[in-house]
């Protein structure tokens, strides 16, 4: 691994939010994890795939006969009921109260509601231009998330900085054609890498951000 300092600029920032602003993973993990023992799944391999992609799709891939919407709803509803360890991350809160507000937003694969309660109770804004999985057709990777999100700030996505911690986000962030920071919050960094992911650093708390979105952090590839 060798460290640079990396000086950037970009037109908005698209954050990814569970691994990237908030750290939900404990939570996640006990959702998934008691759903793939109810139905008699691997429970590492569930929690895997689950991360960084919205539930209906994990849902699908493992039972494609069942009611997708409902069991989707049960599981919307746990994740919303256990925020036990659900914090914000390093830097998150003092990296975005340093962004202009128009030049940034979250793209998460949670559902809205789940995104608004993770959210509060991290203490940490809530967007206008949320873009949640309750707003797209297609879920990461594809590129339909972060293209709908730069969109929505008036942006292409080639002049935005796409923030995520797993490669489903990298991969979806760079097919909109958007450039990747990536943290190895959830998975190594090669894997981040691997994915596509232009740079690596630790998190927030490295990035610093100027009000013209002139961007300076450490990459860690």
């Amino acid at each position: 691994m060798t460290e640079t300092m990396v000086h950037t600029e970009c037109s908005a920032i698209l954050f990814d939010m569970d691994g990237v602003l908030i750290d939900s993973t404990p939570a996640v993990a006990r959702v998934w994890r008691g759903w793939a023992v109810e139905h008699g799944l691997d429970p590492e391999e569930v929690i895997r795939r689950a991360h960084g992609r919205p539930s209906i799709e994990t849902i699908r891939h493992y039972l494609p006969g069942a009611d997708h919407a409902s069991l989707n709803r049960e599981i919307e509803l746990q994740e919303m009921e256990d925020l036990e360890g659900v914090v914000a991350l390093p830097g998150s809160q003092a990296l975005l109260r340093s962004l202009p507000l128009r030049r940034w937003t979250i793209v998460t694969s949670a559902t809205r509601r789940l995104a608004e309660v993770r959210l509060r109770k991290a203490g940490l804004p809530i967007p206008a231009n949320l873009i949640t999985a309750s707003d797209i057709s297609h879920g990461k990777p594809h590129p339909e998330p972060y293209l709908t999100a730069a969109s929505v700030l008036g942006f292409p996505a080639t002049a935005c900085i796409v923030i995520e911690d797993v490669p489903a986000g990298i991969q979806s962030g760079k097919a909109a054609g958007a450039r990747v920071i990536g943290f190895p919050t959830t998975v190594p960094a090669a894997a981040l890498i691997a994915a596509g992911a232009d740079w690596v650093a630790k998190d927030c708390s490295e990035i610093a951000a100027s009000r013209g979105l002139a961007l300076s952090f450490r990459n860690r590839r």
